[in-house]
């Protein structure tokens, strides 16, 4: 049987990351509290991030805000992670027309 968490993004049991999927602290509790689709879905969300601020990851500056975003959009804390404002993601669901 997997291992299963109760992931914050999710809001619901589901299957457990292998590892934790970034370095330190931030990352262990991330490990602790989001699961693989929830991870999934962050990085659609980080992907958004990175364009909408221009940011190279490469930049210990860029990734420190990065992380910001990570606590924000995981853990509700701090002013950062949230979708940038208007913004509506795309899934290709078929969902159609404009709002």
């Amino acid at each position: 049987m997997a291992n299963t968490v109760q992931c914050v993004v999710l809001k619901t049991e589901s299957d457990a990351m292998d590892a934790p999927p970034h370095p330190g602290e931030l990352g262990q509790r991330i490990f602790e509290n989001v699961s693989k689709a929830g991870w999934k879905i962050w990085l659609e969300r980080l992907t958004t991030i990175i364009n909408e601020n221009g940011l190279n990851t490469a930049d210990t500056k860029n990734l420190e805000l990065i992380e910001k975003h990570m606590v924000g959009f995981f853990f509700g804390e701090g002013d950062f992670g949230q979708a940038p404002a208007g913004f509506q993601a795309g899934g290709g669901g078929g969902g159609g027309g404009k709002k």
